[in-house]
């Protein structure tokens, strides 16, 4: 990628610095790491991390947006999972530009 070269470059690291932003809250990279190895139910996201179930949906929301990770339900459960593509994706164009 050719920083600032052309419309194209800029728009992605326009889009990778949103995606830096959002994830550099403490507790989304504490979620991001938690499903790293395989999903997790959000009852056991919110008991690890020690935080109110509200607050835990709230960053998950927010992980989903950026499609950083992806759900599926299974009777009343939700589980998260990390979306190793998009996350890789990201790597990727991170280490480009650096």
């Amino acid at each position: 990628m050719r920083c600032c070269q052309n419309k194209k470059s800029i728009s992605k690291i326009e889009d990778l610095a949103t995606v830096l932003k959002k994830i550099s809250e403490p507790n989304r990279l504490k979620i991001l790491c938690l499903l790293k190895d395989n999903e997790k139910c959000v009852c056991d996201i919110w008991q690890c991390l020690k935080l109110p179930q509200n607050l835990v949906s709230h960053h998950l929301k927010v992980l989903k947006d950026l499609n950083l990770i992806s759900s599926k339900k299974v009777g009343l459960k939700v589980f998260y999972k990390l979306n190793q593509k998009v996350v890789k994706k990201y790597l990727k164009e991170l280490e480009k530009l650096l």
